[in-house]
């Protein structure tokens, strides 16, 4: 049984949630990386990148743990969405994603800051929002405020009312934290749960 410090790259609540889901004791630091994508990285890409930075960031800081690092981008006909930060953004994105499909690509990094070993995989959902009205989305978003989540909405929340359909391999990928990679990564670096 591997006893290292289990330490998650992120100051995201959500994240924060599901780790505890594991019930393992782990410790929180926000890695301090630039979100923005490359020019003509794609969405896939964008999110592997960033989640193996963000897991780099804190090895110095934690030089014998496991490092989890992870970030989320939607992808909507070829564009990018991140998080809108601000409510006209936010109503943007919703407008330009009812009715239609994003893909939501959640990537997924566990680097052994021991040994170096990093494994990195990715989550991917498709969500299919309904033909909402602007005064749904209106409504919504004054309710909610998803304004620091990729794509404008909480599926975990009230969100979950605009959304006809989810497709994916993990619904944890969604929120921001994929736990099923998570534990295959973890057997990995010999962390078991029972």
């Amino acid at each position: 049984m591997n006893s290292q410090l289990l330490v998650l790259a992120s100051s995201s609540i959500y994240r924060n949630e599901l780790l505890k889901r594991l019930q393992l004791p782990f410790e929180t630091m926000a890695p301090n990386v630039d979100e923005t994508p490359f020019p003509h990285e794609s969405a896939r890409a964008t999110s592997v990148r960033l989640s193996r930075e963000k897991a780099r960031a804190l090895a110095d800081k934690y030089p014998d743990a496991l490092i989890i690092g992870s970030d989320q981008v939607a992808l909507l006909e070829g564009m990018q969405l991140g998080k809108p930060l601000t409510h006209d953004n936010a109503v943007k994105q919703l407008r330009a994603m009812r009715g239609k499909t994003t893909c939501f690509y959640t990537a997924l990094t566990l680097l052994n800051s021991r040994t170096g070993n990093i494994q990195t995989e990715v989550g991917e959902n498709h969500v299919t929002l309904h033909n909402l009205s602007d005064e749904e989305i209106e409504s919504y978003l004054l309710k909610e405020q998803p304004y620091h989540c990729a794509g404008s909405a909480k599926s975990e929340g009230l969100g979950i009312a605009l959304i006809s359909k989810i497709t994916g391999d993990d619904p944890n990928a969604l929120i921001g934290l994929p736990l099923i990679l998570l534990i295959e990564m973890l057997r990995r670096e010999n962390v078991r749960l029972f």
